[in-house]
Order: C-alpha cells, then sequence, then structure tokens
C-alpha cells in the first residue's frame, strides 16, 4: 500500500506528464529513438532479385533450395534508467530537491516510452545497487517505476557510477537506451562510461540546482558535503570568493560537457530551477538533425 499523499502526487504527476508528452514531446520521442536496426525475422525462398548477401547458406546447404534471410525494422526498444539517488541528490535551494527533479524527468521519459510501446527499466544506486526494476512494458508498470523513483529512501550516502554502470552490463545484453542521471559528484566514472557508450545509447543527464554555479550574497555560510559530511565556512559577501565559486562552477559545467563530447555521449542539463521541457525537446531535436 502506498500513502494517500504518494497516490495524489504520481496522479497530479502523471497528468501533468500526458500533457507534456502528448502535446510538447508527440512524435519528438519516437522520431529519435525508433527505427534504429534490423531484427531477423525468418526465412524465405530465394526470388530473382533478391541480394545474394542475403542467402541464409546454412538453410540452403540443409535443404538445397536457396533461402534467403528476412530481416524487418527493429520497433521495441529497452530504454533503461539509472538513476543516481545518494545523499548530495537531497540538496535544494528552490522548491525541489534534486533527487525530487530528477524522479520528475525519468517519469516523463518514461510515459514518452510507454507510449511507444517501449519495455521501461530502472537501476537506482548510490555506492551501491539499491534497486533494480527488470524491463517491461505497459503503464501499470511505469507506474510502478514512478512510484518507487518518488517514494525512494537511500540506504548509503555515497555514489559509485562506475559500480552501476557494470551491473547495468550485467544485467542489459540488448542494446538499450540508457539514461544515466546523476549530478556526477564522483569519481572513476570516466572508463565504463566509454564501455557502455559503446554498447548502448547513453545519455548522461546532469542534475544542477543554481547554488552549485552561484552564491547569493548572504554573509558568513556553512556548506556541508552531503556525502563526506566534510563542512567548509564562506563567506559570501566577499566579491572576489562568490566570483571564484561562480568560476569553478562554470569550469565543472565544461568539463562535463567535453568529457561527454570525447566520449560520444549526448548530454541533458536539468536546472532545478527552472522546467527543463525546452532542454529535453532542444536535444531530440539536435539528435533528429545528427540522424
Amino acid at each position: 500500500m502506498i500513502s494517500e499523499e504518494l497516490a495524489k502526487k504520481i496522479r497530479i504527476l502523471q497528468i501533468t506528464t500526458r500533457k507534456v508528452v502528448n502535446d510538447v514531446l508527440a512524435g519528438e520521442y519516437g522520431s529519435v529513438f525508433r527505427g534504429r536496426g534490423m531484427e531477423f525475422d525468418e526465412v524465405r525462398e530465394y526470388m530473382p532479385g533478391d541480394e545474394i548477401r542475403t542467402i541464409d547458406w546454412n538453410v540452403t546447404a540443409r535443404t538445397g533450395t536457396p533461402y534467403v534471410k528476412r530481416f524487418v525494422e527493429e520497433r521495441e526498444l529497452t530504454v533503461m534508467f539509472v538513476v543516481d539517488l545518494s545523499a548530495s541528490g537531497e540538496f535544494g535551494s528552490v522548491s525541489k530537491l534534486k533527487n525530487e527533479v530528477a524522479a520528475e524527468f525519468c517519469s516523463l521519459l518514461a510515459f514518452s516510452a510507454v507510449k511507444n510501446n517501449d519495455k521501461v527499466g530502472l537501476i537506482v544506486f548510490t555506492d551501491q545497487i539499491e534497486m533494480y526494476i527488470p524491463p517491461k512494458k505497459g503503464t501499470q508498470h511505469v507506474l510502478r517505476v514512478i512510484r518507487e523513483l518518488l517514494n525512494f529512501k537511500p540506504r548509503q550516502a555515497s555514489t559509485d557510477i562506475e559500480g552501476a554502470l557494470d551491473f547495468l552490463g550485467k544485467v542489459t545484453k540488448k542494446r538499450s537506451v540508457v539514461f544515466l542521471v546523476s549530478d556526477f559528484q564522483a569519481e572513476g566514472f570516466e572508463k565504463p562510461m566509454r564501455v557502455i557508450g559503446k554498447r548502448h545509447d547513453l545519455v548522461a543527464v546532469t542534475v544542477v540546482d543554481p547554488r552549485e554555479v552561484s552564491l547569493p550574497n548572504v554573509g558568513l555560510v556553512e556548506l556541508e558535503d552531503a556525502e563526506t559530511g566534510e563542512i567548509v565556512l564562506i563567506d559570501t559577501g566577499s566579491t572576489g570568493i562568490r566570483k571564484k565559486y561562480e568560476r569553478l562552477g562554470r569550469e565543472q559545467s565544461d568539463r562535463f560537457r567535453e568529457l561527454f563530447s570525447s566520449m560520444g555521449v549526448d548530454q541533458i542539463e536539468v536546472m532545478t530551477d527552472r522546467d527543463y521541457v525546452p532542454n529535453l525537446v532542444r536535444f531530440f531535436r539536435m539528435r533528429e538533425r545528427r540522424y
């Protein structure tokens, strides 16, 4: 059983998401993520005009009659959400925490996937795999995924992206669309991301709060690292300190952008203080132009 509050939140999210999927993303998702491969369907007897390279030599040798392989466009996709819900996501300087925005973003894409009859799966991680829901089709399954995301309480605080990607590689053999959703406050994930990016259609979704890139002038402030517990005292009244903080924020954003680009991995930046749908639409249209 779920609480009345959670049920209401899911229902509101379902209604608002459906409107965005139908009114804004209609056609965008399908045009970008569908029809990217061919899968074997059957063999049939060779007919004049068939390409010789499609001949199935094993069947031909066994029957004594030329047979060709028939392929159809692969329509069904598997969409995996690999979501970092560690302690650093329990931060928000506006109306929502980073983890809440991450869950809502995944919900929007999950409803887009189910509308296109694709399978949806979920991996939630911190510094360990906290939850795995194998991919399935259907609205009820997607609602379960969303419920788990919205109601999730992590057991651990820190982040291990490498471990999450290793787990993904073990449980997902078929090429899938993978949304890796995180603030990427971790080390050592570059190599596994490159590996996964070659096997799957990997998209990095960076979740950022505005206070991680700029500070208001509010005097002395204690900042605590949610994952390590380290506390630092910052004088936000200092113009020099605020400028340095903003510069470091820009450098990190640029570093992520350059890193993902070097891997051939697409990126969507999600800010907690603004609507992420325009960024998602731009992402879809960028990919559509590229392909």
